[in-house]
């Protein structure tokens, strides 16, 4: 059976199939532009080195040489550039910004690092001279050129937070409708319930007092099921509000709760309890809730088990630093494969033919929304079994 909400899945991919889309267009057209901007860049550079080998190889002052020096050398406003000779002296540069109050070795050292960025950028552009003397430009990318080139990477990482606080924004919005479906459903089965167990309760009085059932152990039987109804209907009213937790035996909880099921199950299923921890070890829970909890992973562990196997609850130190106490629950049952981990908790998910599954997403809800814990799958193996973990603050 798919999970109720199996719709949301879809839409969070739908959201990342969106932001990809988005942030491929976006590094296509980007590189687009960077390339044509690299190809006018690299003409302009030509140009200048053109016009530097004119400069440089005429002597005369003249209306072109001063046209060239205005519209080809000062025209190139934004991409550094580094005249150096054969010696390898740099001669002259151009758009590259010295530390101010810079002493002599320390520009000649910053002009040293630019052209050797410039050296890894380009290969440098000769200018020959007669007699066998050369010149060599060196130059690197823009300033716009090398922000445009990572633009995408910037838009990519804003496309990203969008997309992962639309996904967050998404999950919190259908967490929360969740909820109110929850506590709905919760509240309007406590009421239901009311009526029914007024009526069973007044039955269970009437035959207490009546001499035809004097000394039956079926009336007995009888008001254990309708205190657990009334214990069922006060956890059904619980869900939605803020649970009362007090310091309680943990060991005392958890016998009780499996007390109450193994007479209620199957009688080829073998429970045990067992503590790893001092006899009066607590744990700050409420006892209706944790036994609904404990119920409900039991039972689903029958299930898994075709009413046959054994059921060991082990209470140990658990969580970080051993600070909290661990309720590992193991069965012998059918296991889960590891892919299902989690799935396991979602509401809807089940495998039996009857059933809403929602009595571990109920238990998860239980043990991580009231009681700050944590519910999971601490192990299973399939065809040998299954361990889950409550994780309680003492």
């Amino acid at each position: 059976m798919l999970p109720i909400y199996d719709q949301k899945s879809r839409i969070k991919l739908l959201i990342v199939v969106l932001a990809l889309v988005i942030g491929a267009v976006t590094v296509v057209y980007t590189n687009l532009l960077v390339s044509r901007l690299a190809e006018r860049e690299q003409q302009q550079i030509d140009r200048y080195a053109r016009t530097q080998r004119f400069l440089l190889g005429t002597e005369q002052e003249d209306a072109t040489t001063n046209f060239l020096r205005t519209e080809i050398i000062l025209e190139n406003s934004n991409i550094p550039v580094l005249l150096v000779n054969d010696e390898g002296d740099i001669v002259d540069w151009r758009n590259i910004t010295l530390p101010s109050g810079a002493n002599e070795a320390r520009r000649i050292a910053f002009l040293q690092n630019e052209l050797a960025e410039m050296k890894e950028q380009h290969p440098p552009i000769v200018i020959k001279f007669g007699g066998g003397l050369h010149n060599y430009i060196y130059y690197k990318d823009s300033l716009i050129l090398t922000q445009l080139r990572t633009y995408p990477l910037v838009q990519l990482g804003v496309i990203a937070s969008l997309a992962v606080i639309a996904y967050l924004v998404f999950s919190t919005s259908r967490r929360a409708e969740q909820n109110r479906v929850w506590v709905g459903l919760a509240k309007e089965t406590a009421h239901q319930l009311g009526t029914p167990l007024s009526s069973m309760l007044a039955w269970v009085d009437y035959m207490r007092s009546s001499e035809r059932f004097a000394g039956e152990e079926v009336v007995e039987e009888l008001d254990k099921d309708v205190k657990r109804l009334q214990i069922i209907t006060e956890r059904f009213s619980n869900i939605g509000s803020v649970p009362v937790l007090k310091d309680e035996n943990i060991r005392d909880v958890a016998e009780r709760a499996i007390d109450y099921l193994k007479v209620r199950v199957s009688r080829k299923v073998v429970f045990k309890v067992e503590s790893l921890l001092e006899p009066d070890t607590t744990a700050k829970v409420n006892i209706p809730l944790l036994e609904w909890v404990i119920e409900n992973i039991c039972k689903n562990a029958v299930d898994a088990m075709d009413g046959r196997g054994s059921i060991t609850l082990i209470i140990r130190h658990g969580g970080r630093n051993n600070k909290q106490i661990a309720l590992d629950i193991t069965d012998t049952g059918k296991g889960i494969p590891k892919s299902k981990f989690e799935t396991v908790f979602q509401p809807g998910y089940t495998t039996k033919k009857r059933g809403w599954g929602l009595g571990l997403a109920l238990a998860k809800r239980i043990i991580e929304n009231y009681h700050k814990g944590r519910l999971y799958v601490r192990w299973s193996e399939v065809g040998k079994g299954t361990t889950f973990r409550v994780l309680l603050n003492g």
